[in-house]
């Protein structure tokens, strides 16, 4: 398959459709949501209605063969908000923790279930991160052990950071199964709704991205059927023999998924970063001091230039991974991660310099940039820190394990 920069006129058609939902309903509703710090259920429901919330919107967005689809959704969504917009969107990262490891009969069994329907939407959470295993996901300390005689799992743990943890109809949970393959004897499971044993902590008071809940999670002696081991014993067995025996790895439950979800968080990261430049590009046509626009001053015209230039460059590699990534091309210079890395920092730079060109009023919550730029920040950390992503990167163009 060959990369093409145009857009077809069905990716155009997604991209205006949701567009014109975040323009109409998520922008309106952003500031109150932000100030109340709390899940925004009836925005939900009404992506929902309108079939942008749910699993066929989702599939739909995978079977595109270039995998543009999927960006396209999210630059547009956070293009509006990046608080509602991760209310609406968190769901996807733990379907994409079933999609990267579960059998089929485990994403027609689940998936479903993660969205709920349009009279009662539900959310689902992907459990990965606990309080000293974040970047260091080989550090994990959730166990989770296999009673055969029941045919069920018992986990064990504690889990930090989970977006939709303790809301969420469906928690997707990484653990350990064999602590001496330390990253290698990891695997994910579906914890179905309402499982004794399963707490949600008290939601964290955040920077950004308010309307999104984010919680801990704890599990104590939480018992989930053997058939919500994602890709089931047999597989889990042969992955384990191969890792005892030194052979090569073919991924792990965690990072299965983050690779999978990496450019499409760079893309969230240049809705944000795109809002923000194009509020202070139509703020500097507007604002007069001197008796002339702002943007006629060179500093300012050449800020917003730069914005524009480092914008498209970042979603230039967002889209390059994408299309990597849905076509199979192999990642020979960590790809993903690159496009994460650019699409975070750039967001950052981009939303600071908004408020550095709105001045005083980009300091007040009058005008949405000083929003956008504390939305923008959790970019350069979850999903692997802007100096995880470097890491990556220099072990693969390098072939070196780089410290």
């Amino acid at each position: 398959m060959t990369f093409s920069l145009e857009l077809s006129e069905e990716q155009t058609g997604l991209r205006d459709w949701v567009h014109g939902f975040a323009e109409d309903v998520v922008r309106p509703a952003a500031s109150e949501w932000d100030e109340r710090e709390e899940t925004p259920w009836p925005v939900i429901q009404e992506a929902a209605k309108i079939g942008l919330y749910g699993f066929e919107s989702l599939a739909t967005c995978y079977a595109d063969p270039t995998g543009l689809s999927l960006p396209i959704v999210n630059e547009e969504l956070f293009w509006g908000d990046g608080g509602i917009a991760m209310a609406i969107m968190g769901t996807g990262l733990a379907v994409a923790g079933i999609f990267a490891s579960g059998s089929p009969d485990q994403l027609a069994e689940w998936v479903p279930q993660c969205y709920g329907d349009v009279d009662d939407p539900k959310v689902a959470a992907f459990c990965s991160s606990e309080p000293e295993a974040g970047s260091d996901v080989s550090a994990m300390r959730t166990r989770a052990v296999y009673d055969e005689a029941k045919d069920e799992w018992v986990l064990n743990g504690q889990k930090a950071w989970a977006t939709n943890g303790g809301i969420a109809n469906v928690h997707v949970v990484t653990a350990v199964v064999d602590p001496s393959l330390k990253a290698r004897g990891q695997a994910g499971f579906i914890v179905p709704p309402g499982t004794p044993g399963l707490v949600g902590g008290k939601k964290i008071k955040k920077h950004g991205l308010r309307a999104s809940h984010t919680a801990d999670v704890y599990l104590d002696d939480v018992r989930v059927p053997g058939s919500c081991l994602l890709g089931g014993k047999e597989k889990l067995d042969a992955r384990l023999a191969r890792a005892r025996e030194g052979k090569k790895a073919e991924g792990q439950a965690a990072m299965a998924t983050f690779e999978v979800t990496r450019p499409t968080v760079g893309a969230m990261a240049v809705g944000i970063a795109r809002a923000a430049y194009e509020y202070s590009l139509e703020y500097a046509k507007q604002r007069v001091t001197f008796g002339r626009p702002i943007i006629e001053n060179q500093s300012i015209a050449f800020t917003l230039a730069d914005m524009k230039m480092e914008i498209d460059a970042a979603r230039l590699l967002v889209w390059r991974a994408s299309w990597m990534g849905r076509s199979g091309q192999k990642f020979t210079s960590a790809e993903g991660s690159m496009s994460k890395l650019k699409a975070g920092e750039v967001a950052v730079w981009a939303t600071e310099r908004a408020i550095q060109i709105l001045g005083g009023n980009g300091y007040t919550r009058e005008h949405p940039v000083e929003r956008m730029h504390r939305d923008a920040k959790i970019y350069t950390i979850f999903e692997g820190t802007s100096e995880i992503q470097r890491l990556v990167m220099a072990r693969a163009i390098s072939g070196m394990h780089i410290r």
